[in-house]
């Protein structure tokens, strides 16, 4: 009847039929749960008093770990902004801080209904669950596109400001492999390397204005509030990246991990034990595309600007460590190596993460990429001793769980994860 008779619908067209009706029905529910884009500007209520800063540090001990320079006890940083930026090995960091912040009964500024503030709208104080004009938090730390005078209301002058920072080559092979499936613009890419297809010229494939987009392009630039798409050379860059400088009291680099918590530790004026981590949200090395010195070039120059920024904040990183000393430095390292093992030895069974089907219990399966299971995660052992048992399964448990512990509601995150996992499950 309508001139179609005979044309059969592949496996692929239907494919792509259903995740763009999928997406359509994503992007309608993330509008639903969107808090009205008001912005109250300018008033006294809306900053929270540095009286808020003495207050909430009662709940946590001083102690004497100094650092160099300092020559008298040092009070542990509670007020704190971590900008999560995506593929920087940040949801290690996050569980730090969550464990932290749970240990001391610290105030969490918190998404509604997902795992991120509205990602990726610019940051506004609305997106918190039950904000109110003048409300203090001690931490703020899910994902976010920043906007430093926004999240500024919520924490006390005195906060600490935290982000991490990772080579744009690797990151954006990381990116590229997570996300390629929920960026429209990828669809079309053929070959059986897609990544390396694209950079070959990824002036054929790529969108400013396209949706999702920005996961393709200069990744930790949009994450920390800035134009994605300008080149490496525009004065904008380097004016962005200043302005940044004032603003930040430290910036880790993935690449440096344990040496970044050291000086994470010094910075914030924790104990070591507060830094133990197990690593969280890694890859399967299978999964991951190695590429060729040529690519690597091209990649670097596709994200330009990223890489400005990264060799701004790694040249601060070194300074840092300098001043710390570097002797130092390879004591701390050494200690943090000792107790993390001690505590791999005690927690994990078989002392190593294992792919997600070898997961056994779903309370410790971290968040997987659409259509493929390629994020390790732990098998927790039976027999630990009742003193380690909670901080083991702390240590373990993947971001999504860890908010629901935390009483976070997680509704459009778990539909949507519900939707992923039954459909394009491979």
């Amino acid at each position: 009847m309508f001139g179609l008779k005979g044309t059969k619908c592949t496996p692929v067209i239907r494919g792509m039929i259903l995740w763009a009706l999928l997406t359509n029905i994503m992007l309608v529910l993330y509008c639903l749960t969107n808090p009205a884009q008001v912005k109250i500007r300018g008033y006294q209520e809306d900053t929270c008093p540095l009286s808020m800063a003495v207050l909430s540090k009662k709940n946590v001990t001083t102690h004497s770990e100094r650092s160099k320079s300092q020559s008298e006890e040092c009070s542990p940083a509670v007020n704190i902004m971590f900008m999560k930026t995506h593929k920087t090995a940040s949801s290690t960091i996050l569980n730090i801080l969550f464990r932290f912040g749970e240990k001391h009964k610290l105030k969490f500024a918190f998404p509604d209904g997902r795992n991120d503030f509205f990602y990726p709208s610019a940051f506004m104080c609305s997106q918190v669950k039950d904000y109110k004009p003048g409300d203090c938090f001690n931490i703020v730390c899910n994902h976010m596109r920043f906007d430093r005078r926004e999240v500024a209301k919520l924490l006390p002058p005195d906060a600490m400001y935290i982000t991490i920072l990772r080579d744009p080559v690797d990151l954006f092979e990381s990116s590229f492999h997570y996300y390629h499936r929920a960026v429209p613009l990828t669809w079309r890419i053929s070959g059986d390397n897609k990544l390396e297809e694209f950079l070959n010229n990824p002036q054929t494939f790529y969108s400013a204005e396209a949706y999702n987009s920005f996961y393709l392009r200069n990744l930790l630039f949009f994450d920390l509030g800035f134009d994605n798409n300008v080149e490496a050379d525009d004065p904008r860059v380097m004016r962005d990246i200043h302005n940044l400088s004032k603003h930040f009291d430290l910036v880790l680099i993935a690449e440096y991990f344990e040496e970044s918590l050291i000086l994470l530790k010094d910075t914030l004026c924790w104990t070591m034990e507060d830094i133990i981590y197990f690593k969280l949200n890694a890859r399967k090395s299978s999964s991951v595309s190695r590429l060729t010195p040529e690519f690597r070039a091209k990649a670097l120059e596709w994200n330009g600007a990223d890489w400005r920024l990264y060799q701004h904040f790694n040249a601060t990183f070194w300074a840092k460590i300098e001043r710390y000393g570097r002797e130092r430095m390879k004591k701390e390292v050494n200690e943090l190596r000792r107790r993390n093992a001690e505590m791999k030895a005690i927690c994990i069974e078989g002392g190593n993460a294992v792919e997600a089907q070898k997961i056994q219990n779903s309370r410790f399966l971290p968040w997987q990429p659409v259509g493929e299971s390629s994020i390790l995660g732990y098998n927790m052992k039976k027999d630990i001793a009742p003193k380690f048992r909670t901080v083991c399964e702390k240590m373990l448990t993947p971001e999504i769980q860890y908010l629901t512990d935390l009483g976070v509601s997680l509704w459009l995150t778990r539909l949507w994860g519900w939707i992923k996992d039954t459909i394009f499950t491979v």
